[in-house]
């Protein structure tokens, strides 16, 4: 039987990327003789514009039924709707809520042959073995919650609320999956030492300290691996001076989105880093980067991205169905993108490259051909 797939190119940049993944997700088929039912469906801002809707009706329930979910990307800068949110949204929250994808894993690893921007040019400083760390942030509650509104008078908005919502439920979870990613890790890259560290703002509010007693609370569990703490405003420093302290670390919603947008940096930019939103039952895996319809149509974009998010995809699924191809592929295609990058020869601009996208993903599916 095939593992359906559904397919969300999105915006933008999101079909060209999408694109490339797709050739490498054939490589690996092709390979392995695995077999994939690939279900595509329109969605973001530019569908919006022409339909009135975001996506087609019948999408969320196709990709409730599938195996997993691939998304490219979304977000259109002339679409709005209209309560001014961003057109295309509501698929990533619709997903996230509907599916219950409580916890969004973002790799952060620095491959041989990507110079990042923080490292010392001059002194010729690279040190890929250095960066090798996980974000698990939750991913259904905090500040993205529909818990919000905008008091309006004579037509001018004169407050508005977000409210921050942290339950037992949702800190339980994600920190459990947290302690059970750091169990099958391989540590941290400066001791060995298997380590979650808690970031949360607890010395000011009052869900952070109710993230944080819970975190005590799952840690007694998982002897083994050792506790760590960091207020977000200074684990937004310390993961630049001393990335190779970390392993996992486990952060409230719109923490560990802004802690994952700064540690691409630390892997060379928005253009390798992949994200996964995992939850019991399903799983969607997608590029973090956003649609950048500047670059649209110009075939110039990184995907190696969205060809690391099938790697997500592929490695998840194998875990999932005990599939032992489907680990065997996960680990072909990394291995090939790391040969991709620490070659150097087709890259893309943003890794001083001058390689177009589809000449990326060409070269990366032709490596995982040969296996």
């Amino acid at each position: 039987m095939p593992y359906k797939l559904v397919v969300l190119a999105g915006d933008g940049t999101g079909p060209e990327v999408m694109r490339e993944g797709m050739k490498v997700l054939q490589a690996a088929q092709d390979a392995y003789g695995l077999s994939f039912d690939l279900i595509p469906y329109p969605c973001g801002g530019q569908y919006y514009l022409e339909n009135g809707e975001e996506w087609p009706a019948e999408a969320f329930a196709s990709c409730k039924s599938a195996d997993a979910i691939l998304l490219g990307a979304v977000g259109h800068p002339d679409a709005r709707l209209p309560n001014g949110d961003l057109a295309g949204a509501g698929v990533i929250f619709g997903l996230r809520f509907g599916l219950d994808l409580y916890a969004n894993v973002r790799p952060v690893k620095l491959y041989p042959g990507v110079r990042h921007k923080i490292h010392d040019e001059f002194k010729q400083v690279w040190r890929p073995d250095l960066v090798d760390f996980v974000v698990v942030r939750e991913n259904t509650e905090g500040l993205y919650t529909p818990a919000r509104g905008t008091l309006s008078r004579g037509g001018t908005d004169e407050l508005a609320v977000d409210s921050r919502i942290i339950t037992r439920k949702g800190a339980e979870r994600v920190v459990r999956f947290a302690f059970e990613l750091a169990t099958r890790r391989g540590g941290a890259p400066k001791d060995r030492k298997h380590r979650v560290t808690c970031v949360d703002k607890s010395n000011v509010t009052a869900g952070d300290r109710l993230f944080r007693a819970v975190y005590d609370e799952i840690a007694a569990k998982y002897p083994q691996v050792e506790r760590d703490y960091a207020y977000i405003d200074a684990f937004t420093q310390w993961i630049i001076r001393s990335p190779e302290f970390y392993d996992v670390a486990v952060a409230p919603n719109e923490f560990g989105d802004i802690a994952t947008d700064l540690a691409a940096v630390l892997q060379g930019g928005m253009g390798i880093a992949a994200g996964g939103n995992i939850g019991d039952a399903h799983a969607m895996f997608e590029p973090i980067h956003g649609s950048a319809p500047k670059h649209a149509g110009q075939d110039k974009v990184n995907p190696i991205a969205m060809i690391l998010a099938v790697q997500m995809m592929l490695d998840w699924l194998g875990d999932r169905k005990k599939d032992r191809q489907l680990l065997e592929a996960a680990k072909v295609v990394e291995t090939s993108v790391a040969s991709v990058l620490r070659e150097g020869k087709t890259v893309t601009y943003d890794l001083g490259g001058t390689a177009k996208c589809s000449e990326v993903g060409t070269q990366v599916a032709k490596l995982v051909a040969r296996r």
